[in-house]
């Protein structure tokens, strides 16, 4: 099979059928692209749930070629002064939510490992999933457990203080099969913390007027949430969302507490 897409049937959020196409952005600036994935990203709208996604997901052979580039930013160790800054706001917010730092904290597509880094400071143990293996052996080196697996893949229940999907549900084909794993994972009246990029904010209008916006040809991701969007969907999966801030790390990026609420 050659590396290209899975066609997406109906909404990969709500489920349905009544679809728009978009305009299609242009993706070989791309740093991890590969001359054999499709040069470009359609993108399409669910009528009935407002959500933007792209016509199809990657299959095995096109994540294979994109995972085979690794950028600067996503190596653990990376920045650490800086992103240590960066993050401890993020695990002041969380910390203050739960009234203490205590218990396991697992970071899903861990990245440059920073945010754990941070964690492990105040004093949760840390926990790391990412699906490069490169990752994986780096953050062991820094004495992190971790592991190349997919969340929905992590057996048992009830685990964890602490759940954190930083950028990562946008590059998930199916994101409510993770948050549906989380909602197990995490212990009662636990804690789950998501980012993204959100396409309701005035710098994504701004970007868009400009011809500048990256995110259209984002090579990695499958998804432009909104605020609206995050909120609903989170809901669904059985999450009250207890605190919306603007992410100090990417453009037009939003940051979200939510608790296990059933």
């Amino acid at each position: 099979m050659s590396a290209g897409r899975v066609p997406y049937d109906t909404c990969p959020v709500c489920g349905d059928a009544a679809l728009a196409d978009l305009p299609e952005a242009d993706c070989t600036k791309h740093p991890a692209y590969h001359p054999a994935l499709p040069p470009t990203i359609e993108w399409t709208e669910c009528f009935a749930c407002g959500h933007v996604f792209t016509a199809g997901y990657f299959n095995d052979e096109a994540l294979a070629l994109v995972f085979r580039t690794t950028l600067d930013h996503q190596r653990p160790g990376y920045d650490v002064e800086g992103q240590r800054l960066l993050w401890s706001q993020v695990v002041e917010r969380i910390t203050a939510s739960l009234a203490g730092a205590s218990g396991k904290w697992l970071d899903v597509g861990f990245g440059n490992g920073s945010l754990l880094f941070t964690a492990q400071e105040w004093g949760f143990e840390a926990i790391g999933l990412d699906l490069r293996d490169e990752a994986v052996a780096a953050m062991r080196g820094f004495g992190v457990a971790a592991e190349a697996a997919r969340l929905q893949d992590v057996a048992g229940e009830r685990f964890f203080r602490v759940i954190s999907m930083a950028d990562v549900l946008e590059h998930m084909p199916f994101p409510g099969e993770a948050l549906s794993a989380a909602h197990r994972l995490l212990e009662d009246d636990g804690r789950l913390f998501v980012s993204s990029p959100n396409r309701e904010t005035s710098v994504w209008k701004a970007l868009d007027q400009m011809g500048a916006n990256p995110y259209w040809g984002e090579l990695e991701h499958c998804h432009n949430f909104s605020r609206k969007g995050m909120v609903r969907l989170l809901g669904a999966h059985g999450f009250e969302v207890q605190s919306y801030a603007v992410s100090a790390r990417y453009r037009s990026g939003m940051d979200i507490i939510a608790r296990k609420a059933f």
